[in-house]
């Protein structure tokens, strides 16, 4: 899943970030609102942590220009702002969840995993699809109880491709979500990560390759 972070202070925001990546998720990072909405109109994220206050307009009009827009995105609003009309005007604008500085880094690894499961067929924090289960809170993957030793691009590909079983995902999607924007997409990073996530599977390959248009997990994971 691919993140971007809406933050003015440098430090907050490498701290989020790297507890973000530290979880397998791809994260980009927007130091204002201009250069949050640009991004926005470019990459195709799936949640964005937003901060109340930037240097060059609020979030709730970047949360209302991203909703005028019909952006899918999912919005968490990080703020130390704990008015309750601030909470209220913050959801009703179309924010979906707001999370009070200062926090742990738990808590938003959990809000964020728990916005992301409202993409079914996601149910909490352990995916199953047939023999294959993968535990986004602890990193830890499985194929009929065999341990997988995952990188955390190969999880997060296998995350993705779990979360849309028998859906046919092109590769061009997987670098949209699960890489950020150092990666080069003229590179052979996800057939490579692809065929490196295919051998750690094992026999029985449950990753189709689907000719032309990318790659699809089979319904049963087998």
């Amino acid at each position: 899943m691919r993140l971007l972070v809406v933050e003015d202070d440098a430090d907050l925001a490498a701290e989020l970030a790297g507890s973000l990546r530290s979880a397998g998720f791809a994260v980009d990072v927007a130091p204002d609102g201009r250069g949050a909405l640009e991004r926005l109109a470019v990459n195709d994220y799936d949640l964005v942590t937003l901060d109340l206050n930037l240097p060059d307009m609020d979030g709730w009009q970047i949360v209302r220009q991203v909703r005028d827009g019909d952006h899918p995105v999912r919005v968490l609003m990080v703020t130390g702002r704990d008015a309750l009309d601030d909470r209220v005007r913050g959801l009703d604008d179309g924010a979906d969840d707001y999370l009070l500085k200062p926090f742990y880094p738990a808590e938003l690894l959990a809000r964020v995993r728990a916005l992301l499961r409202r993409d079914p067929p996601s149910s909490g924090a352990v995916l199953r699809v047939g023999a294959l289960e993968l535990d986004s809170a602890r990193l830890v993957g499985s194929r009929g109880g065999r341990v997988l030793e995952l990188t955390p691009k190969e999880f997060a590909v296998l995350r993705y491709l779990m979360a849309r079983p028998g859906q046919v995902v092109s590769s061009e999607e997987l670098l949209e979500h699960v890489w950020d924007e150092q990666a080069d997409p003229f590179s052979a990073t996800v057939k490579v990560t692809v065929m490196n996530l295919r051998r750690k599977l094992g026999d029985g390959q449950p990753i189709e390759t689907v000719r032309g248009a990318g790659y699809r997990l089979a319904e049963d994971g087998r």
